[in-house]
């Protein structure tokens, strides 16, 4: 499925972050990453900007207080 370049699938999203289709399912409902509808088949979609940010924070892990 082919969306505007400003929204990913599951599936792009997944492989855009190198995670499961059902791990980004589970983090959107638990709101660590914003989840959009489609309009007419009610698809989740997710904005690349989002995506692009999570997918920093990912490869950056900050350190914690013990390091």
């Amino acid at each position: 499925m082919s969306t505007d370049s400003e929204f990913m699938t599951v599936k792009e999203a997944a492989e855009f972050l190198g995670v499961s289709p059902n791990t980004l399912r589970s983090w959107g409902a638990a709101k660590k990453i914003a989840e959009y509808r489609h309009a007419v088949n009610n698809y989740r979609l997710y904005k690349r900007a989002d995506l692009e940010e999570l997918r920093q924070k990912l490869e950056s892990p900050s350190l914690s207080d013990d390091e």
